[in-house]
């Protein structure tokens, strides 16, 4: 058993995931093991001495998450070219508080004109590889009885989650397709939850010396423990320039560019910002409403061919640097046309997996009706359901979706709330409802 083993096995207060984090994700002792260059440490510590005045180690500590004495071997360092000097302590305090010289400040400015990147210090892109490959979507496993238990609570279909299941196993791209309003983006969202346990997230990472944030709070969501702080083994060995988060499921619409698939570099800030595709890995990336983006589907298509194919994209700093970055992503398109008007055949071959998503029946309607209900607070009426589909469903026919019983029951609410009448809904609400829900039938008629 190495020591590095010996150390975490001797800590009994660790469970077997804090085990695994800290194996996967040991803490760096020395200024090697954070796998970046003296000069780049230097110029972190500089920039944040400069941002937040003088400092002890402990808060150098909490703005770099990197260990004392880490940070004591570079500070000495940065003493010995005056760039730091030690400053009187405060309210009787025995830490020692660090401050830049001139020289320092001069050097802190230089870097931030090289690189505006003000936060916790990076995890080289090797170790980045390391850990998104020991963390990959492709590892775990999805079984029939796991996907029924996650979806119990969800009115779907068996034969739409036995196409799920395997669609996910293959590790291929996944195309679900039918008409607005048929769940296919709340599916497709949850389907991040069955790819096996959550993941290490880092803040940033770095090419060379170059620092490319990462972690996004919009798309990566930290484990807390119970008493509702983010989980941090800070001591017990796991680095913690990694946030442990749910796998990421990353929603793109018709907002979508191809830069937006590439590094971003913000010129006034001099911050890269890392590409969509790169903050879904070892979790999945939604391509919603395809076929309404500004730019053109076999455009689109072309850009993730090879991705697709090697399990490994290729990305450029604006220096012209290219490298390579894994693709462990479980892509996902969805769209309410037709995918044969969007791809052509030979595309849709290599997606593996078109899975439509189709209209309710009556009685998968009602099950979410009651569904609906029950959240809101609103007494279920199987008469006022009735009314529902026989009348309304009746007199303008219009398929079944999901949609329909949280959005109807909504406006229904929306109208009792007007007449300060507390969650009840009626006939009459339901009629006013569904006029204001509906357009063109009944507007043609009049």
């Amino acid at each position: 058993m190495d020591a590095l083993a010996r150390q975490i096995s001797e800590q009994p207060s660790m469970d077997p995931m804090e085990m695994k984090l800290a194996a996967l994700a040991p803490r760096p002792r020395t200024v090697e093991e954070t796998g970046l260059s003296q000069n780049f440490l230097q110029a972190l510590i500089a920039k944040h001495l400069y941002d937040g005045g003088v400092s002890t180690l402990r808060e150098l500590v909490a703005r770099t998450l990197l260990a004392g004495s880490i940070l004591e071997t570079v500070l000495a360092l940065m003493r010995s070219e005056a760039y730091v000097e030690i400053r009187g302590s405060v309210d009787g305090t025995t830490a020692l508080r660090y401050g830049l010289t001139d020289r320092g400040r001069a050097f802190a400015l230089e870097s931030l004109m090289k690189s505006g990147y003000l936060g916790p210090a990076p995890v080289s892109l090797t170790q980045y590889i390391q850990v998104v490959q020991a963390q990959s979507v492709h590892h775990h496993q999805v079984t029939q009885a796991q996907m029924q238990s996650a979806f119990s609570e969800i009115v779907i279909r068996d034969n739409l989650l036995n196409q799920l299941g395997p669609a996910l196993n293959s590790g291929r791209a996944i195309f679900v397709y039918g008409p607005a309003g048929t769940g296919k983006t709340y599916i497709a969202q949850r389907l991040a939850w069955m790819l096996g346990d959550p993941v290490l997230i880092p803040h940033a990472i770095a090419v060379g010396d170059t620092p490319i944030q990462l972690f996004d709070p919009i798309f990566h969501q930290p484990i807390k423990d119970p008493e509702g702080t983010p989980h941090a083994l800070f001591e017990q060995g796991y680095d913690p320039r990694f946030v442990f988060c749910q796998r990421p499921a990353v929603l793109t619409g018709g907002e979508l560019t191809l830069d937006m698939l590439e590094i971003s570099y913000e010129a006034s800030t001099k911050v890269y910002q890392a590409p969509l595709q790169l903050k879904a890995n070892n979790g999945i990336y939604l391509l919603d409403d395809l076929g309404r983006q500004r730019v053109a589907p076999v455009d689109l298509f072309n850009r993730w061919i090879v991705p697709m194919e090697s399990q490994q994209d290729y990305l450029n700093l604006a220096s012209g640097k290219r490298f390579p970055v894994p693709f462990d992503v479980i892509l996902i398109f969805s769209t309410n046309l037709n995918p044969s008007a969007l791809a052509d055949e030979a595309f849709l071959r290599r997606l593996g997996y078109k899975i439509r998503f189709g209209e309710l029946n009556a009685k998968e309607y009602a099950a979410i009706w009651r569904q609906v209900c029950e959240a809101r607070g609103i007494e279920f009426d199987g008469e006022l359901l009735r009314y529902v589909l026989e009348e309304l469903y009746g007199s303008s026919p219009r398929p079944l979706l999901p949609c329909h019983p949280r959005d109807l029951l909504s406006m229904a609410l929306d109208q009792a709330c007007y007449l300060e009448i507390s969650n009840q809904v009626t006939k009459e609400m339901l009629d006013l409802a569904w006029q204001s829900y509906f357009v063109g039938l009944e507007s043609d008629k009049s």
